[in-house]
């Protein structure tokens, strides 16, 4: 077998098969397969695409490049929830203890902030000592004992995905569906998950800006699914304004942390419900990818009774404290831990928010340091925007729009434009738009 022949075969459009991709995946990690070979295989998938049995292999293949984590003993379904990534998108950090109060396990791999977009690493990372670095050991046993447990990827779990993403970063192949595809499910099977839900966000705010090409990679998910024979959901999900009122580290924990108290919440306290329709909705999905619930409407009402009862807000806390953070210093902060720097932005005129550009509000995180350019810069934990005027609300002139939280004056008066940017209000109500796109499922 040769790289060379699979390349041609694939550039012609022919399906490659299971073994053939697993010799190119061996090959590539273990040094036998140069770049060039790889990228033009990568190029070729690129322009001719996978079917689903395609894309099912090379995640077979990428799994076994590396060490799996052996999470035998834990008694509960282990179902995991990946979000291709938004502005405001804090959805984990309320998921996570909610679906572990309905009686699921859920081993969760989160990433960091790239780009406009913020990561679930940083946020909870933001809580005075949470530390999200551990052993599967540890992993093991804060799930064990609280129901989930948040790490980041350790670098003997899917090595030939970090290889082929460098690769693909510098290949112009990042958009390829089936690599994209591979490179999620590969990730979160090595990690443990028996059954998987996906948020495939679409808008200005996601990598997927369009509908359609969401759904091209919420069917691919599917596909690979079906063939891996494991239990996979793909909801597609609105990203065109920010979800939440929140956008920043600590910022995002502070609404996750009421979102999850309920009625216990302090009174300021501005209920968001589109965050909270897109989060239940998730979750109602792994309590059925799980085998624990019938339907997502039984589910759902499951999952607002962990909220009612305190059951979800417990386990958050007991989450909290097993990764080494103190829940009780936490709330004491959540009213009052702000950036230094604080600046309004106010409407000019009265009407109707009628846009909220996602993109503009991230980037504006990203230049307050709430996000990265590269993958090696820091974060800062405490600025970030709060929303004060979501989009189909009336405003008057001269209320506040947003709050901008900064450590610097330059770095809030670079977010103020952009924010002003992103804000548009106009005299007529804008036609109410909904949040869940489409639901696709392997079930």
């Amino acid at each position: 077998m040769r790289a060379v022949d699979l390349i041609v075969k694939k550039r012609n459009g022919l399906s490659v098969s299971a073994d053939e991709i697993q010799f190119l995946i061996d090959g590539y990690v273990n040094g036998e397969i140069p770049d060039y070979q790889m990228a033009a295989f990568c190029m070729s998938v690129y322009f001719k695409g996978m079917d689903g049995s395609e894309s099912g292999a090379l995640t077979r293949a990428m799994i076994n490049s590396g060490a799996t984590m052996d999470l035998a003993g834990l008694t509960g379904p282990l179902v995991d929830k990946h979000s291709t990534g938004g502005v405001g998108d804090k959805v984990s950090l309320i998921l996570a203890p909610i679906a572990a109060a309905c009686g699921l396990q859920v081993p969760m791999m989160s990433g960091r902030a790239l780009g406009h977009t913020g990561g679930t690493l940083d946020k909870l990372e933001s809580i005075s000592g949470y530390g999200t670095g551990m052993d599967t050991a540890q992993f093991k046993s804060i799930i064990a004992g609280c129901g989930y447990a948040m790490t980041g990827q350790s670098e003997n779990i899917v090595p030939a995905d970090r290889l082929l993403y460098a690769l693909r970063d510098v290949t112009g192949t990042v958009e390829s569906v089936p690599l994209i595809t591979a490179s999620i499910m590969s990730k979160k099977f090595a990690e443990g998950a028996e059954a998987l839900v996906f948020d495939v966000k679409s808008g200005s705010g996601a990598f997927m800006k369009t509908l359609e090409d969401s759904r091209r990679l919420a069917e691919s998910l599917i596909d690979t699914g079906r063939s891996l024979e494991r239990p996979v959901v793909a909801v597609i999900t609105r990203m065109s304004e920010p979800l939440g009122y929140m956008v920043g580290n600590f910022l995002e924990v502070v609404e996750s942390a009421y979102c999850l108290m309920g009625d216990r919440a302090p009174e300021h306290f501005r209920y968001p419900q589109d965050l909270m329709t897109v989060t239940l909705r998730l979750t109602a999905w792994m309590l059925v990818a799980g085998g624990i619930a019938e339907d997502v409407k039984t589910a759902e009402s499951r999952c607002r009774e962990a909220i009612a009862n305190g059951s979800a807000y417990e386990r958050f806390r007991c989450n909290v404290a097993a990764q080494g953070g103190n829940p009780d210093q936490l709330e004491s902060e959540l009213a009052t831990r702000r950036a230094k720097i604080a600046a309004q932005i106010t409407a000019d005129h009265d009407g109707f928010g009628t846009e909220i550009d996602a993109f503009q509000v991230g980037m504006a995180g990203v230049y307050l340091g709430a996000g990265r350019n590269k993958t090696d810069d820091d974060v800062l934990d405490d600025v970030g925007v709060e929303l004060h005027a979501k989009v189909g609300e009336e405003v008057s002139a001269g209320d506040a729009l947003c709050t901008i939280y900064a450590e610097s004056q330059s770095a809030a008066d670079e977010a103020i434009n952009r924010v002003r940017e992103a804000y548009r209000v106009e005299a007529s109500a804008p036609q109410q738009q909904g949040l869940i796109l489409d639901e696709l499922t392997s079930l």
